[in-house]
């Protein structure tokens, strides 16, 4: 049994998501106390319940502590089965936080297996959808397995009700890779979403990044929802490389000017630019996981650098120790970072 404090280092739900995968992955059983301590409301909201019990479902898991507030669980995974999954926050929690939960164990099953997910799509200080299909899954898909994902409706804050569909084809082990170069520039985009808010929102977003980068009207796009469950806006940026696409994502909320929002995903970009790294802040965070268990399946993990780490990255390798036979190193400086991942000698 793994004993965990969930008031390490950065103390949020990331250490109960990792540790759910992990469990998955490898059959070791964990429990976390303090969980989430760090944070201003601690213990399990709606959102980590829903990974909890998907990754129960998906690994037969006996569970202790599965309810909403709890500040402890046990979890103790059974057998991995593939098959088809249909996983409703009942909230506007973040479905792509559900997803990467319980995605690294149908990497590796059995047989194909189908997810319906259902709650937010579009969260702030969540993976947005498009980051999950632009950025994060290339990078698996690169590691041998095949997972597709098709969006059937955008979900925001408060009311939810977004819906994709991911279909996961699995290897028999995922490879590393090195990515320790962007290559050669690619197209730029700006995408601002809007669900029943006045398009003018939109507009001042896309005109905020035009006045502060030299993008091409061409790249500056509106994209207005008519289908959604209540209001919301989310403004995109997407930097292509020739070996990896980057999103920045800002989420619109009450009181926030649209400026203010399109500042947020434009000053992460332009600090991800000027370091000249090729994977950013939250991809970094979410390429530890599958590098980790590639080292530890294939005996093959991989290198990439990075803007300097963060405390959500840096506790999150800490988890990937506790639950792998694999090594994690890295080296920083001023600007950027290296992070290294194998096999332990």
């Amino acid at each position: 049994m793994i004993h965990i404090d969930g008031s390490l280092g950065e103390g949020g739900g990331q250490i109960v998501r990792s540790s759910l995968a992990l469990s998955l992955v490898t059959g070791r059983p964990f429990t976390i106390e303090n969980l989430r301590g760090r944070r201003e409301k601690p213990g399990l909201a709606r959102q980590h319940l829903t990974a909890v019990r998907a990754a129960a479902q998906i690994g037969g898991a006996e569970i202790e502590g599965d309810q909403v507030g709890s500040r402890s669980i046990t979890f103790r995974p059974n057998k991995l089965e593939a098959g088809e999954y249909k996983f409703a926050i009942g909230t506007a929690g973040s479905t792509t936080l559900v997803l990467q939960t319980v995605l690294p164990a149908l990497l590796i099953t059995n047989g194909p297996s189908r997810i319906t997910l259902e709650g937010g799509t579009h969260n702030h200080r969540a993976p947005s959808f498009d980051f999950l299909t632009k950025a994060y899954l290339p990078l698996v898909n690169r590691m041998g397995a095949k997972v597709t994902c098709e969006l059937r409706r955008r979900g925001f804050y408060p009311v939810g009700g977004g819906r994709f569909v991911v279909t996961v084809e699995p290897t028999n082990a995922l490879t590393g890779f090195d990515l320790l170069e962007r290559g050669a520039p690619g197209k730029r985009r700006a995408t601002a979403i809007l669900s029943q808010l006045p398009e003018h929102i939109g507009r001042r977003e896309l005109d905020y990044i035009a006045n502060n980068t030299n993008w091409p009207p061409e790249a500056l796009r509106l994209e207005l929802i008519t289908d959604g469950f209540g209001t919301g806006n989310a403004l995109i940026l997407e930097v292509e490389s020739q070996f990896v696409t980057e999103v920045f994502t800002g989420i619109g909320r009450r009181g926030v000017p649209a400026e203010e929002v399109a500042d947020e995903p434009l000053q992460e970009m332009q600090d991800y630019l000027t370091a000249g790294v090729p994977v950013g802040y939250h991809l970094a965070d979410q390429l530890m996981l599958p590098l980790g268990i590639a080292a530890w399946q294939s005996g093959r993990g991989g290198r990439f650098r990075t803007l300097p780490l963060t405390s959500h990255s840096t506790t999150h390798m800490d988890i990937l120790r506790k639950f792998l036979n694999c090594h994690i190193t890295s080296e920083s400086d001023l600007h950027a970072a290296t992070v290294s991942i194998c096999p332990a000698v």
